[in-house]
Formats: C-alpha cells, sequence, structure tokens
C-alpha cells in the first residue's frame, strides 16, 4: 500500500507538473489531483523539490529498463549493440510521442533535460560496459575500444536526441530512420 501511494502521487505530480509547470504547481493541487491528503504527502515527500526529484528519477528509470533486457540475450556482443542502439532509438521515438506534454515542457527548460539525461546516461554507461566487456572478453572488441564507447555512444546519442526532439533542425540533411540506420549498422 505504502508504494502504490507513493507511485501513485508521483504519476499525478508528473501530470501536473506537464500540464501546469513545477512553478504552477501547489501541494494542495497534487493532494486534491490523487485524492489524498496534504499530510498523506508530506508523509513519502518533504516539498515539492522531492516530488520532483522522484518524477525525475521515475523518467529517467522508465527510459533505460527495456535497455537492461539486451544484456540478458543469448546472442554476440555486436548485435546485442546493435539491439541496444536500436532500442535506444525507439525509447526515444516512444518517449516523445507517449509524454509529448511532458517533453515539451521539458524542453523549455535544459535544467531538467540535463538531470534526466545525466541520470539515463549513467545507467546507459552501466549496461552498454557490460555489452563492451562481454565482446572483449570474447575477442570482439578491443579492450581500448570499449574503455571509450560508452562516452562516444552516449554523446553521439544525446545528439540525435536532439534531432528527435526537435524534429530535424534546419542544416541537418538526413532524417530519423537514416540516422538510426547509420548508427546502428556497426557491420
Amino acid at each position: 500500500m505504502v508504494i502504490k501511494t507513493r507511485e501513485k502521487l508521483i504519476d499525478v505530480a508528473r501530470q501536473l507538473f506537464a500540464h501546469k509547470g513545477i512553478e504552477n504547481t501547489t501541494m494542495n493541487d497534487i493532494a486534491t489531483a490523487s485524492d489524498k491528503g496534504r499530510r498523506t504527502i508530506y508523509t513519502y515527500f518533504k516539498n515539492k523539490r522531492e516530488i520532483y526529484n522522484a518524477v525525475i528519477e521515475r523518467e529517467s528509470e522508465q527510459l533505460v529498463s527495456r535497455l537492461r533486457e539486451v544484456v540478458n540475450m543469448e546472442i554476440p556482443p555486436v548485435e546485442k549493440l546493435e539491439k541496444f542502439l536500436l532500442l535506444r532509438f525507439e525509447i526515444i521515438k516512444d518517449a516523445i510521442v507517449r509524454h509529448d506534454s511532458l517533453l515539451s515542457f521539458f524542453t523549455w527548460d535544459l535544467r531538467r533535460v540535463d538531470r534526466i539525461r545525466r541520470l539515463a546516461s549513467a545507467k546507459e554507461d552501466e549496461i552498454l560496459n557490460a555489452i563492451l566487456v562481454d565482446g572483449v572478453k570474447q575477442g570482439v572488441f578491443r579492450a581500448e575500444q570499449a574503455k571509450m564507447a560508452p562516452t562516444l555512444i552516449n554523446t553521439l546519442m544525446q545528439g540525435v536526441d536532439f534531432l528527435f526532439f526537435r524534429d530535424n533542425p534546419d542544416g541537418v540533411d538526413v532524417n530519423k530512420e537514416q540516422t538510426r540506420d547509420y548508427t546502428v549498422n556497426l557491420s
């Protein structure tokens, strides 16, 4: 029951933040929308900032939870890396469609976007490292490549995320599908 109530408060807060903005959302708004009293909210969260941090953590976790499944697949490391990249593209595309109002809210505040990105990037690095270490053990990847690859891949994906968020800004002659295909097709 405790986890369910906390999760409901996070969901309600996320929706209100997306619709009204953080500054315009009050603890009373969250209490009313969740059918809980303010005292209940303060049992789980000290203040609005703490609820917001929980929303950010959840958003970053949702971005990477599906990626974790790739590590356990019984396929060669190159295929795992390709699947990771394909899935990463799919997740961003889905996130934009699913959370259009929330993402439009985030695009106005780069600090918020950056916090989610940093949390997600750290988690993605762990997944990439597991894939790359496996590839090094199998002799498919070189150790020096594997050491730098997570940073380089995350940097590349941040640029790709920008293209997806901005729907191909001016001066970029590659569409989303081409970007995905050029990035993923490693062999």
